[in-house]
């Protein structure tokens, strides 16, 4: 992983002057997450045109092969991958990736090696907490609900807190005592779109606490521990905090 400005390091490592896939990376505590996906033919050369063009970025991961065996046709077969695989994850922001670039013609026994290479960049990605091909696995028995004011959410409770799962339908409107407004309005943006009607989550968003992810559903001050609950009407804090006791 490569910090931005880091290019003494760069100027170091040889093997970043071959071809390579990257993913250039910029967090907010305020947004949605940023990426940009992308190939090359020379890390090296490319991230100097990409900290003059690009200022989003905090961090680069890059992916190369340490035998150098990998072509321009094979980081390109990667590159497909990767965006296709995010957008459809939809955990960043892919604004300069505006299309999906076409798969490049390899011969099956290399695709299959990309394949698995790419398996790896993605264990890679999540292990270093990127989860810009994460999609969120869930069981049934582990889902909680929480309903009123036009709301229908569902998601769960993890250790890095609760997530609101995509697809759940989150109140279009404040009430005046909910004092994180503005916040949740700029949340909702980058969070949530219309859909017959309704506001939808378009892709999975954790909170720190189940009371700040309620109150963002529901758009009222609310207790996350009392206000999920799972199929059976159990509420959070019964099924969690009351095993502890």
């Amino acid at each position: 992983m490569l910090k931005n400005n880091s290019y003494p390091f760069t100027n170091e490592q040889e093997k970043l002057q071959k071809p390579a896939f990257y993913i250039l990376i910029g967090e907010d505590e305020a947004t949605k997450p940023q990426a940009y996906i992308g190939e090359t033919e020379n890390f090296k050369e490319r991230v100097k045109d990409h900290d003059s063009k690009k200022t989003f970025w905090q961090k680069a991961l890059i992916f190369v092969s340490k035998d150098a065996d990998m072509t321009k046709a094979d980081v390109q077969y990667l590159e497909h991958k990767a965006i296709a695989e995010a957008k459809q994850t939809n955990a960043f922001v892919l604004n300069e990736n505006k299309q999906t670039p076409k798969a490049p013609n390899l011969p099956e026994y290399q695709r299959d090696a990309m394949d698995e290479f790419f398996e790896d960049v993605k264990f890679l990605a999540s292990f270093i907490g990127c989860n810009i091909f994460e999609l969120t696995k869930f069981h049934a028995e582990h889902l909680f609900y929480t309903k009123g004011r036009g709301c229908d959410a569902k998601g769960i409770y993890g250790s890095n807190g609760f997530t609101v799962l995509k697809g759940s339908v989150i109140t279009k409107t404040s009430v005046p005592s909910l004092k994180w407004d503005k916040k949740r309005t700029n949340i909702m943006h980058e969070y949530a779109d219309f859909s017959e009607g309704k506001l939808v989550m378009t892709s999975d968003k954790t909170f720190a606490s189940p009371s700040t992810a309620s109150s963002f559903c529901l758009g009222r001050p609310s207790n996350g521990w009392a206000d999920w609950k799972d199929k059976e009407g159990n509420t959070l804090d019964s099924v969690y905090r009351k095993q502890l006791e």
